[in-house]
Order: C-alpha cells, then sequence, then structure tokens
C-alpha cells in the first residue's frame, strides 16, 4: 500500500479525485467544504456481514475508504454485527434469512481480515479503525430504542424512502421497515462518541445514510454530511461482480486465485477503462496513457491486463498473480506438459471449473490398448462418441493429451498423469476435457 498522505499540503481533495475516477453520486451541500477545510474528516462506511467474505461488489465501498485515507482523512468501516441480525431491504425482492450470533461473529472476523490488506491501521492521525455496531447495540432495550430514537423520526418520513415504497406491494416486516432507523442511530452515535460528522455508501444507501443526518439534526442540533457513490455496471447490461457460476469473492477458497484474476482479465473494454479507475489506486495521467496505448492496439487487451493485475495483487498477492498468469499461459498458449505439472492442484482443477470430466479407473487406464480407444470407448463415449471420430480427428492433427499432439491412432497411452491422477485432452482449439484415474 502506498504511504498515507500525512500533512495538509500534500492532501488530494476527495470529491475530486472521486469525480474523475467516475465514482461520485450525489452528497449533501457542505459536504465538499467540510472534506475541504483542512482538518482530517472521519467518516464511515457500513459493511453488511450476512457472508464470510467480502465480493468484489464490496470493492468500490473499500475503495472509496483508499481513496479517503490517500486524501489524508480518518476511514472507519462499521460491521453490522447488529444490522445483519435484521437485514437490510434496499434492493431487496424479498426479506432474506437472518444469522445467529455465532454466525455472524464468523462472518464478521472474516471480513476484519480482508479489509485490513486495505486500509492502513497504524499511520497515526488518520488510521483506519474497524467498529462494530453490535457493540452499542447488544444492551439496548426495545423501549429505551422507541423513545429514544423511534419518536424523532416519522412513520411518513420512513415511508417516502425507496427502499420501503419498493417493497409496499410484495410486502415488509416490522422488522426490515425499522432497519432504518438501527442504521440512522448508528450514524448519531459514532458523531457523537467518535466526532465522525461524515457516512459514506453506495447509491442505493442514500434513503438510510439520511434518515442518520435527520437524526442528528433532530436529536442534537448538529449537523451531519452524506457522500454516495455510483453502483456499478456492466456494458452489457449484466449484474457486476457476478460470473456464470456465481459471486466473485475475495476469499481465495470461495473464489481462486486464477478465477478472480480472469474476472478482471475477460472485462469488455468499456468496463476496463471503467474500472481502472474505480478499482486501482493509477493516477490520471497513468490510467489516460494506459487507454492511448489500449485504444492503438486493442486485440492486445493492455487495460484488461493491467486492471486484472493490479487488483489481482492487491486482494491475494503477487506469488498468486504470477502463478495465475502462468496456468493462463501453459494452458491457453503454447504450454508443455512439464510446465503442467508445475500447476497446483486448486489452480489447475479452478482453471478447469465447469470443463466435462470424466472418471476412470487406473487399471481401465493400463488396460487400454491405444489412445483411440481410451478417448472413445473407455471414457464412454464422452469425449467421442465413436473411434472413427477419434481416429479421424487424431490423423487431423486436433487431439492433444497433456499439451503433447497426439498423432498415432494406435499410440498406448502411457501417459505422466498431472499431479498423479489428471490427463488433459484438448479436442480442437477450444474443446477441453479432464479425465481423472483413480
Amino acid at each position: 500500500m502506498r504511504p498515507v498522505l500525512k500533512t495538509l499540503k500534500m492532501m488530494k481533495n476527495f470529491v475530486e479525485e472521486l469525480r474523475w475516477r467516475g465514482m461520485l453520486h450525489d452528497m449533501v451541500p457542505g459536504t465538499e467544504e467540510l472534506l475541504n477545510s483542512g482538518e482530517i474528516i472521519k467518516a464511515y462506511i457500513g459493511f453488511d456481514p450476512t457472508a464470510d467474505s467480502l465480493g468484489v461488489g464490496n470493492l468500490v465501498q473499500v475503495m472509496t475508504l483508499m481513496h479517503f485515507q490517500l486524501c489524508g482523512h480518518k476511514p472507519i468501516a462499521l460491521v453490522g454485527g447488529a444490522t445483519g441480525m435484521v437485514g437490510d431491504p434496499s434492493g431487496k425482492s424479498q426479506e432474506r434469512n437472518l444469522l445467529d450470533v455465532d454466525s455472524l461473529q464468523h462472518n464478521l472476523n472474516s471480513q476484519r481480515k480482508q479489509l485490513e490488506k486495505f486500509l492502513n491501521f497504524n499511520c497515526g492521525a488518520n488510521s483506519a479503525e474497524i467498529v462494530n455496531n453490535y457493540d452499542w447495540f447488544k444492551e439496548f432495550t426495545f423501549l429505551d430504542f422507541i423513545r429514544d430514537v423511534g419518536k424523532h423520526i416519522s412513520v411518513n418520513y420512513m415511508m417516502s424512502k425507496d427502499s420501503v415504497k419498493n417493497r409496499l406491494e410484495t410486502g415488509m416486516s416490522f422488522t426490515e421497515f425499522t432497519y432504518q432507523l438501527i442504521q440512522g442511530y448508528d450514524f448519531h452515535y459514532l458523531f457523537n462518541e467518535k466526532g465522525i460528522k461524515l457516512q459514506m455508501g453506495g447509491s442505493d444507501q442514500w434513503g438510510n445514510i439520511t434518515t442518520g443526518t435527520e437524526l442528528v439534526r433532530r436529536k442534537g442540533g448538529n449537523e451531519a454530511f452524506a457522500l454516495t457513490t455510483h453502483l456499478i455496471k456492466k456494458s452489457d447490461g449484466t449484474k457486476f461482480g457476478k460470473s456464470e457460476s456465481g459471486n466473485i469473492w475475495l476469499d481465495k477458497n470461495k473464489t481462486s486465485p486464477y478465477k478472480f484474476y480472469q474476472f478482471w482479465l475477460n472485462a469488455a473494454d468499456a468496463d476496463a477503462e471503467n474500472f481502472i479507475k474505480i478499482f486501482t489506486l493509477k493516477t490520471k495521467h497513468e490510467i489516460e496513457s494506459l487507454i492511448t496505448l489500449h485504444s492503438e492496439k486493442p486485440h492486445e487487451r493492455l487495460l484488461q491486463k493491467e486492471l486484472a493485475k493490479d487488483v489481482t495483487i492487491r486482494v491475494h498477492s503477487e506469488e498468486e498473480y504470477m502463478n495465475a498468469v502462468k496456468a493462463s499461459e501453459i494452458l491457453f498458449g503454447n504450454g508443455t506438459s512439464e510446465q503442467l505439472q508445475t500447476l497446483d492442484e486448486v489452480t489447475l482443477l479452478a482453471v478447469f471449473e465447469g470443463v466435462t470430466k470424466v472418471e476412470i479407473t487406473i487399471d481401465v487406464l493400463n488396460a487400454s490398448s491405444n489412445i483411440t480407444d481410451l478417448l472413445s470407448i473407455e471414457t464412454q463415449g464422452i469425449i467421442f462418441p465413436s473411434k472413427g471420430e477419434a481416429k479421424k480427428m487424431i490423423q487431423a492433427g486436433g487431439v492433444s493429451v497433456n499439451k503433447n499432439k497426439i498423432l498415432d491412432i494406435s499410440e498406448k497411452p502411457t501417459y505422466q498423469l498431472i499431479k498423479n491422477k489428471f490427463l488433459i485432452i484438448q479436442k480442437g482449439k477450444k474443446n477441453y476435457f479432464l479425465i481423472e484415474v483413480k
């Protein structure tokens, strides 16, 4: 991580930083003046603890906090141990299942470790902090809450929020209805106890955030501020942060570093130009230079490569990034059988996730008289439905085993198994099969 800027003379303009990166959506009047006052301002963003890992969708807010810190201010990450028990209705079509305390604590601990990769928690006055709203809600009784908080916000005010109006037709429980009061009280508590004057979040959180600013005003007569960032959309209209197989997570046990790397590498040109501004710390000059170079040779996918490199290293490590690049080059370039052996099993399986897999026994492999039989009869016709089709493609040079091209239809399959258990079959240019030998 870059060293946090400490002197006021070096402080960048946070609002301008978000604006040129295309991240800024809205803010209440006075927010920009507050941030340019020359003081170190404290701001927080809330994170949903319903999973034990953050996803790439959360990275927008993580990067917002990073930029906030790099502009000389103090970022606070609020993990919602209390709000996670209620469930945010914003952007949801139905109520979600509520988690128990143990599950929430596990998720909070996991997310905390991930946030510590991005924010500097030991840099003086603008060191990052993590707070958990369960700490101030766990002994707050229901009667105290409705007396001290509920009386300050009218039902009409709460009903006017989009997060409520959008759910009126399908129904909303009282539990979810009260969510904005709980989040609003977070801001009130942090304003009074920690001097936090600004709450930030995605544009879908505007209603919840402004409930907080209103509660600060009505309970104490003070002024609090709000700033939101754009929700990320992909150029093809599909939801950002998901692949065909589901969410893209920061936890490598949920999404392998290889798959994570490929997610960014496969971004469309228009998305890559947008994403590299949002998800990296590259300067405006660096990004404009990359965009110019990319436009001259778009087939080289320079933007995507730089984006994938930067984010993969930051989330995982340089070693994991290099392994992902190596795997891509071996499998989709001019890799060799020897290079295949250097891949660890996790990466290998990640690369071939979704590829048709066939299981055979070691006895079947040893008894196979030739490669043609192996790729048709012994693999149940999954790779080739008949010996004739297998022979034809082998003779045409269209079949490889472990990156070695097969030309002899009668060749005995005595190949060295990858990781002592796999054979990788390539049929044509793009069709792969994984034979697992048990």
